[in-house]
């Protein structure tokens, strides 16, 4: 395990992941993608979008299965990042995570908010490292969602 002082940094880390960004999304309402105050960066709450712009689509436990649900989670994650990036000029502009919620479009019977969301916890986790990828977190259940997507995700940061 490497150190703290030998760490890569968030633009190296998500480099060495291979991935890619969707483009990110432009407000379809009255709101801000994302607001900067003082040392704090909020990001307003993204949907899974794809390389096309297109959503994904449905309901978890009726219409997709939860690893379905879980790589649509890291899909939000990735949407997040893109706003990061566009709107910052690069990942490395964010310091650490301070707080994920994930919000989960699923039958009233679905009981792994937790384990959908672990699918942007996760990828925040490998760009900014444990120590700073790893923020505290909510994981609730919807009745519904936007567009019926399946997550819905917003976060905190802590601007370097």
């Amino acid at each position: 395990m490497s150190t703290t002082s030998e760490r890569l940094s968030p633009e190296a880390s998500f480099a060495q992941l291979g991935l890619h960004l969707p483009p990110a999304p432009l407000p379809l309402g009255v709101y801000k993608p994302y607001l900067i105050d003082g040392k704090y960066l909020y990001v307003s709450g993204h949907g899974p979008v794809q390389d096309d712009k297109s959503l994904i689509i449905g309901r978890i436990g009726s219409d997709i299965d939860t690893e379905a649900g879980k790589k649509a989670a890291r899909q939000v994650g990735l949407t997040i990042l893109s706003t990061i990036k566009t709107h910052l000029g690069s990942l490395d502009r964010v310091k650490r995570v301070i707080k994920v919620l994930g919000m989960v479009n699923c039958v009233p019977e679905f009981e792994r908010h937790p384990y959908i969301i672990n699918g942007c916890s996760e990828l925040f986790a490998q760009v900014w490292g444990e120590e700073n990828g790893i923020g505290v977190r909510s994981a609730v259940g919807f009745g519904s969602l936007p567009d019926n997507i399946p997550v819905e995700i917003e976060a905190l940061f802590e601007l370097a």
